[in-house]
């Protein structure tokens, strides 16, 4: 003996604690009649189980989610709409508020206001939401980059507010349209508010900019939101005149139908380009005699 134990003791298999509950189930006794009761898995069970199935929605029911989440997105998107916004534009691009990009946007907007001067103030960013209602539109003049001196960027491409001298784009513009369009005058001035309020979407690709620094809120976002403004009224509205002036313009066109829409394009009216082709384009009357042509008024240009 080693101690208290048999050699034959150490080698002698331990049998395993058995759980209570195979105790239990072990332990119970059959009576006359009966079988002995048969273990069965947690799947086994889900899968013996009476499946419990939601009656499918009625179609009033489905109608009535989509209504409900879609009047959450706008009461979300209402939060973000930015100062000066018009009304019927609010509507259509409402979704465009919540994305990732214009919020970005927006902050690094506000941010830029806390360090520099930014052209234009807040309530003329969207002046041209504010001219006329989105479904009204009939001619598009895409712009770059607002104008960056003092008093000059209110909203609208090409156009600066009294009583500041038209810049020399503009200028050149007035040179064609005297030519053009007969009975035209120089206004002595360079607000072209006259012309959005007829239906003249009057668009910059960039909506603001750093005092004195040309250009320095590009690729920063607005060239995707003011897209999302082309590509709607591309798809949503027809016989809509596009003047595509420069290359930049032209690219961002691009993707217009041109058989939905009457598509115009030469150099820019900048005095480095302008006397390659701008001059004698007759883009205004050109305008004008295709609105004639698909029932619509045309634009009185001298209405300035």
């Amino acid at each position: 003996m080693l101690g208290q134990k048999t050699i034959n003791s150490f080698f002698t298999p331990v049998s395993k604690k058995r759980s209570s509950s195979e105790a239990r189930l072990e332990d119970i006794k059959p009576q006359d009649g009966e079988t002995t009761p048969v273990k069965r898995t947690r799947k086994e069970d889900e899968e013996n189980s009476p499946k419990v199935t939601s009656p499918p929605l009625s179609p009033e029911q489905v109608d009535r989610i989509q209504k409900n989440k879609a009047a959450a997105l706008q009461r979300l998107a209402a939060r973000y709409v930015p100062e000066g916004f018009g009304e019927s534009w609010k509507q259509e691009l409402l979704s465009e508020f919540t994305k990732p990009y214009f919020m970005k946007l927006t902050n690094f907007v506000s941010e830029e206001r806390k360090r520099y001067t930014v052209y234009p103030p807040p309530h003329q960013v969207f002046t041209w939401t504010q001219m006329c209602d989105i479904r009204d539109v009939k001619v598009v003049i895409l712009g770059q980059d607002p104008y960056h001196g003092p008093n000059q960027a209110h909203g609208l491409c090409f156009s600066v507010q009294k009583p500041v001298p038209p810049p020399p784009s503009l200028e050149n513009m007035y040179k064609e349209l005297q030519v053009d369009i007969e009975g035209f005058e120089h206004p002595r001035h360079g607000d072209l508010s006259g012309w959005a309020k007829q239906g003249v979407l009057l668009l910059n690709a960039v909506l603001t900019v750093r005092a004195h620094n040309a250009n320095s809120h590009k690729d920063r976002g607005w060239e995707q939101f003011t897209d999302s403004v082309v590509s709607w009224l591309n798809k949503n509205l027809d016989g809509l005149v596009f003047m595509l002036w420069g290359a930049y313009a032209q690219k961002k066109g691009i993707g217009i139908d041109r058989k939905r829409h009457h598509v115009l394009q030469t150099v820019h009216p900048s005095p480095l380009s302008s006397h390659r082709g701008f001059f004698g384009c007759q883009h205004f009357s050109k305008t004008n005699a295709y609105l004639q042509s698909v029932g619509k008024n045309p634009v009185d240009w001298k209405d300035l």
